[in-house]
């Protein structure tokens, strides 16, 4: 019964264009979950996070135990395909994955402008939590879900041109100097 009243205050993400502001901030968000969720939803909503861990972590979470793992793969066939495209060996155990995320992640990887390639790569993720989306709008899962894409909205908001070269080429000349640079952490 919680989930109905904090569902029903937040603001819809729906259909927010790039440059719309965000109609609620991430702080204000938990601030309003700490009011109505209890400890145990609380402490998963607070260990949601864009970036999986390497390996399987367990969660009471069907909707956050998918978007590890879609993510990861994500990353991994990313990590693959770019070390493939330069000739690089690539340690990681790898595994078939989905045709559509394959396809997803060799667009990206011919995308000259690595700002575009990342936010090629933000849509998909959108895309993706989308079939997440859990069709009971006043659920924990929802309000997971929520989080998510909140969380991808809001990271996409930060992108900056400038700063983004200067990480790429320092992340770029680190790959091709042969130092270990983590794809996930």
């Amino acid at each position: 019964m919680a989930e109905y009243y904090l569902i029903s205050q937040l603001p819809s993400l729906d259909g927010l264009g790039e440059n719309t502001p965000i109609p609620v901030t991430e702080n204000q968000f938990f601030e309003l979950c700490s009011r109505f969720l209890g400890k145990r939803a609380l402490a998963e909503l607070k260990n949601i996070s864009l970036i999986p861990s390497r390996t399987y972590e367990k969660s009471s979470s069907a909707l956050i135990e998918k978007w590890n793992e879609g993510e990861r793969n994500l990353r991994l066939a990313l990590a693959k395909l770019r070390a493939d495209k330069m000739n690089k060996h690539f340690d990681e155990v790898m595994q078939s994955f989905p045709t559509g995320l394959l396809q997803a992640v060799r667009t990206a990887i011919e995308i000259e402008s690595p700002m575009e390639a990342e936010t090629f790569l933000n849509r998909y993720r959108l895309e993706f939590l989308e079939t997440l989306r859990p069709m009971d709008s006043f659920s924990e899962e929802y309000v997971f879900y929520y989080c998510l894409k909140l969380k991808l909205l809001e990271r996409m908001r930060k992108f900056d041109t400038h700063s983004g070269e200067t990480a790429y080429r320092k992340i770029y000349y680190s790959i091709m100097s042969e130092e270990k640079t983590e794809v996930i952490q």
